[in-house]
């Protein structure tokens, strides 16, 4: 039997080092502190029930070691690469990859402005203008899979938390 996705959490990756003449932007790895925050707000979450599946992120540095930190926390039991999620993400090929993995709850990891364009396609509004702020998580509801327009039921900030604790 064929599980199309009902639940989609889009994340722009946790705060990196700043883009260097002498470094690849592709090798840019999050700071301590970014770690600490996105670790501290990923607990924070968790204890509002959110679960996945599968974590799927970009091959850059920054996205993959936000998404281990997901993986350690939620005890995520897999954890994907895919080039789609990568800087100008492709979201025909990553949509129909994700639903090609019969999984209920899957994250996607990704880079601004790119992962607001996703949320914007998910909901069924490829115009609209989402901004996404380092490590916000997007939570989409989807009842029909990634075929049909999904509902945003919340988009959240590490800096909102931190704001309210």
């Amino acid at each position: 039997m064929h599980m199309f996705p009902t639940q989609l959490y889009i994340i722009r990756h946790a705060w990196a080092e700043e883009c260097d003449l002498d470094q690849d932007d592709y090798d840019r790895r999050l700071t301590k502190k970014g770690r600490k925050r996105f670790e501290q707000f990923i607990r924070f979450m968790q204890g509002f029930g959110l679960e996945v599946d599968l974590i799927v992120t970009s091959p850059l540095v920054r996205t993959r070691e936000t998404a281990e930190i997901m993986v350690d926390v939620l005890q995520t039991p897999r954890l994907e690469i895919h080039d789609a999620l990568a800087p100008g993400s492709n979201w025909k090929e990553i949509a129909e990859w994700t639903a090609d993995e019969n999984v209920a709850r899957v994250a996607w990891v990704g880079h601004a402005p790119c992962v607001g364009r996703l949320v914007a396609k998910a909901i069924g509004d490829g115009n609209a203008s989402i901004r996404m702020q380092k490590g916000a998580i997007a939570s989409i509801c989807l009842d029909s899979g990634l075929s049909q327009p999904g509902e945003l039921q919340w988009l959240v900030t590490a800096q909102v938390i931190e704001a309210a604790v």
